[in-house]
């Protein structure tokens, strides 16, 4: 067990907090640092094209949009549209790092011929996902000159950010006191830990001028709404342990939260992909670290007479703050000492692995699948959380970003990494929906290993990004698309 203590941040309650550097099962190599992994990020960018240029030349999109691998190559598996900004996003992000116009090409074409349904999917609470990856990362890009200037192109990304910011907003259940939050696709009652990260593409409309127009022409901050669906989050769907339940744990996650809509009252935790409610999925907890960190980075580039009507920069920092925190060490604590977590930190099996944090994680074991998209998607949150505190009172700061570090250089190298040219994922060991059974299992296996995911391949290329950018003294954020 990990103690906790107290600790007074200027104008915050006091809190129970465990200090990152307090725990002691994740081996953060604290002697690795950004240059060390040029040579494995340049290899990276070589095998990840190669993974780019096998799916846009022998994938059948009639079948659907690719999901995930099943014997190393992609398949589909219906459920919701979620996945297919991840397919052309990493295209740009392979022409951002390498500046070869046929990834370019890829993605931008892709977009424009794909990506008009997920601007007004409004099923589905993965705006932030579909559309800033792909119409974000090439307003980004024209931003930043790499793509030539064009009106006609810009105003094309920017009316559909615009409207995909909305049209999530959109998908709204108010709480019993006050507030809200943005409703997964399961329906009114459901709050996904998920979109804490999909939230950016509120932000990024907002910052065009856009807001939420309904009847009678009522006009909601897009912002407004972006704010109340962390605070739900950071409240419901992440623990601290104050004693809200028997499995009160800091930085513990729920999946799910459950509310009665016909009250807005909260009832339950609940779990779609993890094992239950009252265990934690770790793709979930992952999707909090990123998302809170980034919403971090992007609340401080704002004025602060925007914030008041909401609590003020302070307030609200102070919650994210807390959020981010208790998921980073949460994770640190949980994960094997290379960083790579077990999909679930309380699936049944996981006991019959032993002091499985002693040791680096083993994807092959007869009992329980680890996730490397978790990996790859947390691992940004903690650089992103260390870079965020740099610039504060923390002396945890170098911490996060040095766990971050270590749980990358670990995905850039095998059995991570895949260089199997026959295979098309980039990013083994990826689990989607272990409960349903959903994940591909080799002949004589116990568990499924060796395959990949379109959101682990994505994120893991946008970590790598963010780390090339980071060691070029530079920086990378969701709303340099429009900043």
């Amino acid at each position: 067990m990990v103690s906790l203590k107290s600790y007074r941040q200027p104008g915050v309650k006091t809190a129970s907090i465990i200090l990152a550097s307090e725990v002691d099962y994740m081996h953060i190599e604290e002697g690795v640092h950004l240059g060390d992994l040029k040579e494995r990020m340049d290899r990276f960018w070589q095998l990840s094209g190669q993974k780019i240029e096998s799916i846009n030349n022998t994938y059948d999109h009639a079948q659907g949009t690719p999901v995930y691998t099943a014997a190393g190559k992609y398949t589909t598996r219906g459920w919701t549209e979620w996945t297919q900004g991840f397919e052309y996003g990493s295209a740009i992000l392979q022409f951002d790092a390498t500046g070869d116009d046929e990834f370019l090409e890829i993605g931008r074409r892709g977009t424009v011929e794909k990506m008009a349904s997920h601007v007004s999917h409004f099923g589905v609470h993965d705006h932030g996902f579909n559309n800033v990856s792909t119409y974000g990362n090439l307003l980004r890009l024209m931003r930043e000159g790499k793509v030539p200037e064009q009106d006609w192109e810009r105003n094309f990304y920017e009316m559909a950010l615009k409207i995909s910011g909305s049209v999530q907003a959109r998908r709204w259940s108010p709480i019993n006191g006050g507030g809200g939050y943005l409703y997964s696709f399961n329906g009114p009652h459901s709050l996904f830990v998920d979109t804490i990260r999909t939230v950016r593409a509120l932000c990024v409309s907002r910052e065009m001028g856009h807001s939420l127009m309904g009847d009678n022409d009522l006009n909601t901050s897009l912002l407004e709404r972006a704010i109340e669906h962390g605070k739900a989050t950071a409240k419901y769907a992440i623990y601290y342990g104050e004693g809200r339940d028997s499995y009160d744990e800091w930085g513990r996650t729920a999946h799910e939260s459950i509310f009665n809509v016909n009250d807005g009252n909260y009832r339950c935790p609940n779990a779609q992909q993890g094992f239950s409610g009252f265990t934690t999925w770790t793709r979930g907890l992952a999707w909090a670290m990123l998302g809170f960190a980034e919403q971090l980075q992007y609340l401080r580039t704002l004025d602060a007479a925007d914030l008041d009507a909401y609590g003020g920069f302070a307030a609200i920092e102070a919650i994210y703050l807390k959020a981010a925190r208790a998921t980073c060490d949460f994770y640190i604590a949980n994960s094997a000492s290379d960083g790579i977590p077990y999909w679930d930190t309380g699936a049944p099996q996981l006991h019959r692995l032993g002091d499985y944090t002693e040791r680096p994680a083993d994807p092959f074991n007869e009992f329980e699948p680890v996730d490397s998209s978790a990996a790859a998607i947390g691992c940004q949150g903690l650089l992103r959380l260390g870079r965020y505190l740099r610039n504060g009172f923390s002396r945890d700061a170098d911490r996060y970003f040095q766990a971050g570090l270590t749980v990358l250089h670990t995905l850039l190298d095998e059995p991570y990494m895949s260089t199997d040219p026959d295979h098309q994922g980039l990013i083994l060991h990826s689990i989607y929906h272990r409960p349903n059974g959903w994940d591909y299992v080799h002949g004589g296996a116990k568990i499924p290993y060796g395959e990949s995911s379109m959101w682990g391949d994505y994120h893991v290329r946008e970590a790598v990004l963010y780390a090339g950018r980071l060691l070029d003294g530079k920086d990378y954020h969701f709303y340099d698309c429009v900043r």
